[in-house]
């Protein structure tokens, strides 16, 4: 039987992706993507994120997506950063803390180790501040340990929704205004929390139903079904769950003015974005909106101090400014102008050869 020794599988993705790699650990039940899309404004950061995929190729596409995210969201953000991920198949691990956990994100660790800093990873989905401490025993190429970043993505997100409601509306102010939240996760919670101190009205939902009776306990929150959410009548849809959710068969089911939520690629495809405007709905980009743990954690990279995080975490009121006047000015949907803008600031970069990583 040959030994089980680590693997690094180069992938050609045709995606324009700088470098994708299957990693696997057999010994350690490890198997993961990670995907660097873009260093050219400096090394790639994004998330570890743990998740059930139905194939390999699942897994692979996952990735991509949320690199190229990654890079946009930077961009975005004004950071010196790239854009990269890591997901790990899960493969029914436990949820726990046991030593399958301790050898799947130490097994992780040494292949981000391998990157010599050109990624550095944090928490995601399915994982934690707990695993990136881990992962850390193998490679000091990680963030979100000192902090838990879902406050600084919850009030990002709340500073693109009033962006959004001055541009929609002629007032930031959300008192009065009703949010359909889908999603009462870590980041999902302090939203809640933020929006109902800001005086909205909230409808909450989650496949936890943990999750969803702690949100209500803290809001007074109305709780729906996870398939009521794409129904409910309310001004803002605020998806804070897992992606893809506003595709050509939900958008039609929208009863809102805007969608703005914390959720990684919300659209399913482009032309989603496209429905969405088609149907009057203003559609808030993601990577602008949650930008803030990305923030939070080059914050803790470079060592700034709470009050300068705070501040580049409220300049996405500003940020989301730009984008729907742009989008206004050249009569397109808010997704294209911000994809223009991260695509123009990236270009700038790239013409001034500042990357020592490419």
């Amino acid at each position: 039987m040959p030994p089980m020794t680590p693997t690094m599988e180069e992938l050609s993705t045709g995606t324009g992706h700088e470098r994708v790699v299957f990693c696997r650990d057999p010994e350690a039940g490890y198997r993961a993507v990670i995907a660097i899309h873009s260093t050219v404004a400096g090394p790639a950061v994004g998330g570890t994120r743990l998740w059930t995929y139905p194939t390999e190729e699942d897994a692979v596409t996952d990735a991509l997506r949320l690199s190229r995210g990654m890079t946009y969201k930077s961009s975005m953000a004004g950071l010196p950063l790239g854009g990269g991920k890591s997901v790990i198949l899960s493969d029914g691990l436990s949820d726990g803390e046991g030593a399958d956990r301790e050898a799947l994100f130490r097994a992780h660790g040494r292949f981000v180790e391998r990157f010599g800093g050109r990624y550095m990873t944090g928490e995601d989905v399915g994982t934690s501040p707990a695993d990136m401490e881990i992962i850390r025993k193998e490679t000091a190429h990680v963030a979100g340990i000192a902090s838990d970043p879902s406050p600084w993505t919850a009030h990002g997100v709340l500073q693109a929704i009033r962006a959004a409601a001055l541009h929609r509306w002629g007032s930031d102010d959300l008192a009065g205004r009703t949010v359909a939240l889908q999603g009462c996760g870590h980041v999902g919670f302090h939203l809640a929390r933020k929006l109902q101190e800001s005086g909205a009205a909230l409808v909450v939902t989650d496949l936890d139903p943990e999750r969803v009776r702690q949100v209500v306990a803290a809001t007074g929150a109305q709780a729906v079904e996870p398939d009521e959410i794409l129904d409910t009548e309310a001004d803002v849809f605020a998806p804070c769950a897992l992606g893809a959710i506003l595709s050509s068969a939900t958008i039609p089911r929208l009863r809102v003015e805007m969608v703005a939520g914390a959720a990684n690629n919300q659209l399913r495809e482009p032309e989603d974005g496209d429905r969405l405007r088609q149907r009057g709905i203003l559609y808030v980009p993601d990577y602008v909106a949650n930008a803030g743990g990305v923030i939070s954690g080059c914050g803790e990279v470079l060592g700034w101090s709470e009050e300068t995080v705070r501040g580049r975490v409220g300049r996405i009121y500003d940020t989301l400014q730009e984008v729907l006047r742009l989008a206004g000015e050249q009569d397109v949907p808010p997704h294209v102008a911000a994809d223009q803008l991260a695509e123009r600031r990236l270009a700038d970069l790239q013409r001034g050869g500042v990357s020592p990583w490419i």
